[in-house]
């Protein structure tokens, strides 16, 4: 799997390049992170279907957006810790392909949040201000509202768009860098694993539309960070 390679590269250099000598974090640290956080869907899904029959050369996808990003995270040990992801909501266009016919290029928008919580293991390293780690958890992704296209109201005759909620799993890899006793610097990346289907209400023979989406995206998140 791609996500546990990167994760796996990444533990590895740490671990080889850095002697393993000094402490990270401390057991009962409280650490808040904030900065700009992206979300860039992967876009593989199925057919479009319409009426229960796949059209041939459909499909859908969404776009990058970037939000705000807040992790909190609780160290359990001077090793261990517990993070929770959250953000402002993100937003994508869904695009949809093979519907130029019907002169739809965009089926609507999507605004959602993705609560993540992880289990993290940070690594012991002699760069006493370089605190690297990695992460794994359950993913949320709660969709909070979908609106249809003009195009896709007027050429598929839709009335109405639900993209349903997703549970998955999530791997992460991160490092924290000292600027001095509280601040930090933070840079990390998550894998999401998000697998839903979008359903599209029709007034006319073509109801239901639906596609799965296996949207599968990465998250970066670059910013500051303070422990308590």
């Amino acid at each position: 799997m791609k996500t546990i390679s990167i994760t796996a590269i990444i533990s590895t250099v740490v671990l080889t390049a850095l002697p393993l000598t000094a402490i990270s974090h401390q057991q009962g640290d409280l650490i808040v992170r904030a900065g700009a956080a992206t979300v860039d869907p992967n876009n593989d899904s199925s057919l479009i279907y319409a009426a229960g029959a796949g059209l041939a050369g459909t499909g859908v996808g969404l776009n990058s957006d970037t939000q705000v990003g807040i992790t909190v995270s609780y160290m359990l040990t001077n090793n261990w810790g517990i993070e929770l992801l959250a953000a402002t909501p993100f937003e994508h266009d869904v695009a949809a392909q093979g519907l130029g016919g019907f002169g739809v290029s965009t089926l609507g928008t999507v605004e959602h949040l993705p609560p993540t919580l992880s289990l993290q293991y940070y690594f012991t390293v002699a760069a006493k201000n370089f605190h690297p780690y990695v992460g794994a958890g359950i993913n949320y992704t709660l969709i909070l509202d979908e609106s249809l296209s003009s195009e896709a109201k007027t050429g598929l005759g839709a009335t109405s768009m639900d993209i349903d909620d997703s549970v998955g799993l999530a791997l992460q890899a991160g490092f924290d860098y000292e600027l001095d006793k509280n601040w930090m610097i933070n840079v990390s990346v998550w894998k999401v694993s998000i697998e839903t289907e979008a359903k599209i209400v029709t007034s006319n023979a073509f109801n239901p539309i639906t596609v799965d989406l296996d949207i599968d995206p990465w998250v970066y998140m670059i910013g500051a960070a303070y422990k308590f």
